[in-house]
């Protein structure tokens, strides 16, 4: 399994829990959607280092 996969996969693992537990996306809006937005900038990064180090 490649390392994107695996970022991706803990994204979409992060999502759910952030949806279910955190409940991100309810009604309210406020500073916990900033949460929703800094773990899609955390999976970019994490995709960039994998596909930099995976063409190497």
């Amino acid at each position: 399994m490649s390392k994107s996969t695996i970022a991706i996969i803990i994204y979409i693992a992060g999502l759910v829990f952030g949806a279910l537990v955190l409940d991100l996306w309810s009604a309210e809006t406020g500073p916990k959607a900033f949460i929703g937005i800094v773990w899609t900038a955390i999976l970019l990064v994490a995709l960039h280092y994998a596909d930099k180090h995976e063409n190497k």
